[in-house]
């Protein structure tokens, strides 16, 4: 009997979605970064054993949106829990719960799909605290499942991918068994760059970024030519893209690289622009032409 389903991954921003994700599947598939709202569209890994294939839809975080990306990130992450055969829905301990994670929750409070909770980063948090956080989950929502995790560190991931296995239906072959993500190399490279940019980058910035790959082509000694423009909504943020004598662009590009090498199991030059669209965030044509649809 083959099984398999699909699982949407929902939570508040930076509650560890896209940690979850990449350890489940041992790649980098998903960005990782200590800001919020990182991930911005469906990201499908697919873990394929012997008995089953899951098929994972890491969301972008829920939120209050506050400009037309925003509203698309939010609009992706509801159609997709929707659409699938088990949630998890992942927080953080606390003393109480979120007014974000209560937002979330009422919306599924009706739904026959099984609900998993996953309390994520027991290893920052005492025992006392987690369990508080799982009793007072527990009273406020029916979930199926509750596991608490520390999903960088892989703890108590197994009992996830096994419970969700024990729960989704018997089902064909969605994808070929060596394929572990729907998207196309571009578009990770493109978030793998964006991640690089979240992390080295001053607050106001990062989320005002996004990345489009120009050309990617070989060279006549067979060594891949990526050229990549970085957009950003201010001048005064181009300025603190490049850095001083361009120091800030030259890490970005750096650290990307070393990531996309791996990815493609080959040396690349990468070579990075920074332009400015004003309001890309607000402008619709703009967001289509970034693939945001």
């Amino acid at each position: 009997m083959f099984k398999s389903g699909f699982v949407t991954i929902i939570g508040r921003p930076n509650v560890g979605k896209s940690t979850l994700i990449n350890y489940i599947m041992g790649e980098k598939l998903s960005i990782v970064s200590s800001r919020p709202q990182t991930t911005r569209n469906n990201i499908q890994t697919i873990l394929t054993t012997k008995e089953s294939q899951i098929i994972f839809v890491d969301t972008p975080g829920m939120h209050k949106p506050r400009h037309k990306l925003g509203e698309y990130m939010v609009k992706v992450a509801k159609q997709s829990a929707n659409e699938v055969d088990v949630i998890l829905f992942i927080t953080t301990p606390g003393d109480e719960i979120e007014m974000g994670d209560k937002h979330i929750l009422e919306q599924f409070k009706d739904t026959k799909i099984p609900v998993f909770l996953l309390v994520n980063k027991i290893d920052e948090n005492t025992q006392e605290r987690v369990a508080k956080t799982v009793q007072g989950y527990s009273e406020y929502f029916n979930f199926k499942e509750i596991i608490p995790i520390a999903a960088i560190k892989g703890k108590n991931i197994d009992i996830v991918t096994k419970l969700v296995e024990e729960n989704i239906p018997e089902g064909p072959l969605y994808y070929p068994e060596d394929m572990i993500t729907d998207q196309q190399e571009r578009f990770i490279i493109t978030e793998i760059i964006r991640e690089k940019a979240l992390k080295l980058l001053s607050q106001e910035v990062p989320h005002g970024i996004a990345v489009e790959i120009i050309s990617m082509k070989r060279d006549k000694k067979e060594i891949y030519n990526i050229e990549v423009n970085l957009f950003c909504e201010k001048d005064s943020h181009k300025g603190i893209i490049i850095g001083k004598g361009g120091k800030t662009l030259k890490k970005i590009s750096t650290y990307a690289r070393q990531d996309i090498m791996k990815l493609l199991g080959e040396n690349i030059h990468l070579r990075l622009w920074v332009k400015v669209k004003k309001e890309w965030r607000d402008t619709s044509s703009i967001l289509k032409e970034l693939g945001y649809k």
